[in-house]
């Protein structure tokens, strides 16, 4: 609470003559320090109003590989896995980058932000190149930049990859979909939310600056978050924060409200 509600308390207590016992004093502070407490927090939801606003849902895109549109990963040995730069089972190779660590922190939008323990996140994005690994031709034989993990007591999980490319007419982005357990993790109908995480233009520059990301300069001087067809309607909720260097590598951080 600002100062100067303080003061004005004490002003009007003075000219009512009234006398404030010394636990109510305090009852009255703690109860004051508690309020930022109350409900979701604006950093951690990215709303401006204390809400936990439910992430939009989004387009799986083209080649999701969860047996929505062709090849189901979802079901193969070894897809549940933190670091997801190189392909797994009987497929081999890895996507080289910029490294690029993701962490996604999964809430409830109907309960208070309550962080959700137990859930599962399949997640996927293109390479440097803006192929798509099991689809986009010379990577049919990869199955990269692709996995599922579960969320700890905080809801929380870690994905290791690499910054993904920016590709004619789509702003640089990372897709995913989320399931009510591991078990269900295995089909798209099980899914409970779908949707993408956008990448701050200012780390995109310093990333697409690098000799492997040529071609992502000339994607990216032709499209923008206000006129990329997915994130065109809005993108407060699902813009990560972004810390980190070329050199050190990046950590893109989403709470998601599902």
């Amino acid at each position: 609470m600002h100062h100067d509600d303080f003061g004005g308390l004490h002003e009007d207590l003075r000219l009512t003559g009234a006398a404030m016992r010394r636990r109510d004093l305090i009852r009255l502070a703690v109860s004051a320090s508690l309020l930022p407490l109350i409900g979701c927090s604006d950093s951690a939801t990215g709303t401006d109003d204390g809400d936990c606003e439910r992430i939009p849902q989004e387009t799986a895109g083209p080649f999701p590989g969860d047996g929505s549109n062709g090849p189901n990963v979802l079901t193969q040995t070894g897809v549940v896995r933190s670091d997801i730069r190189s392909s797994f089972g009987t497929l081999t190779g890895t996507a080289d980058g910029v490294p690029l660590t993701i962490r996604l922190t999964l809430v409830s939008a109907s309960n208070d932000c309550e962080p959700l323990a137990g859930y599962a996140v399949y997640l996927w994005h293109c390479d440097r190149l803006g192929r798509y690994s099991l689809y986009s031709a010379g990577v049919t034989d990869q199955n990269y930049l692709r996995g599922v993990q579960q969320t700890d007591a905080n809801g929380q999980l870690t994905f290791s990859s690499i910054f993904p490319a920016c590709y004619p007419g789509r702003w640089p982005h990372i897709h995913f979909e989320v399931y009510p357990s591991l078990t269900a993790a295995t089909s798209a109908v099980n899914t409970v939310a779908t949707s993408q995480v956008a990448l701050p233009e200012d780390v995109c520059d310093d990333v697409y600056a690098t000799t492997d990301y040529a071609q992502s300069v000339i994607n990216l001087q032709q499209i923008s978050l206000a006129t990329d067809n997915v994130f065109g309607d809005g993108a407060a909720l699902e813009l990560a924060a972004v810390s980190g260097s070329v050199s050190a590598g990046y950590t893109a951080e989403l709470t998601i409200a599902v």
